[in-house]
């Protein structure tokens, strides 16, 4: 599926000019700023016709090198009916880990959105149903956080041990 064309792309940094995009090995993606992420979002989706959302996921950047931000959140759309997909991120950092929920514009970004929520701990305001979809709600950390440690921090002891046959 090929990438947005420009004149997707021309349409969207016309309406939101704080939109900057980037091209990388022949993708085009754009950066969008948290404070429209969902105007920009309902804009892509009702008037540019972005109507699958794909994937969300999340970009731990601690420690990358010449990363300005500590997380990419990232949106994969497509507009199944102009064949087109594009890459939108949002950079957040602590300790305002929050943006707005996007599952009113798209059902299917609920359990995306959980599961971002679970592993990294970003916040989507706004969900209808903001909890744990992996971990156990008695889970204090963010395992796919950098700075977790890749052995845990022992939290993993306090809890029964399931074995095949009890499962």
């Amino acid at each position: 599926m090929p990438m947005a064309s420009p004149g997707t792309i021309t349409a969207l940094t016309a309406k939101f000019p704080l939109v900057i995009k980037s091209e990388f090995r022949g993708e085009t993606r754009v950066v969008l700023p948290v404070e429209q992420l969902l105007e920009i979002m309902g804009f892509l989706k009702g008037e540019l016709g972005f109507d699958y959302l794909v994937d969300i996921t999340c970009v731990d950047y601690l420690n990358y090198r010449d990363a300005r931000d500590r997380f990419g959140l990232v949106y994969l759309l497509s507009n199944i009916s102009a064949n087109e997909r594009l890459t939108a991120r949002v950079y957040l950092n602590e300790p305002n880990l929050t943006v707005p929920s996007v599952v009113p514009l798209w059902e299917g970004a609920n359990w995306l959105e959980r599961e971002v929520y679970d592993m990294f701990g970003i916040v989507f305001d706004g969900h209808p149903d903001l909890r744990r979809i992996l971990c156990p709600e008695e889970f204090t950390a963010y395992p796919l956080r950098k700075d977790y440690p890749m052995q845990g921090r022992g939290e993993r002891h306090n809890f029964m041990r399931l074995g095949r046959d009890e499962t």
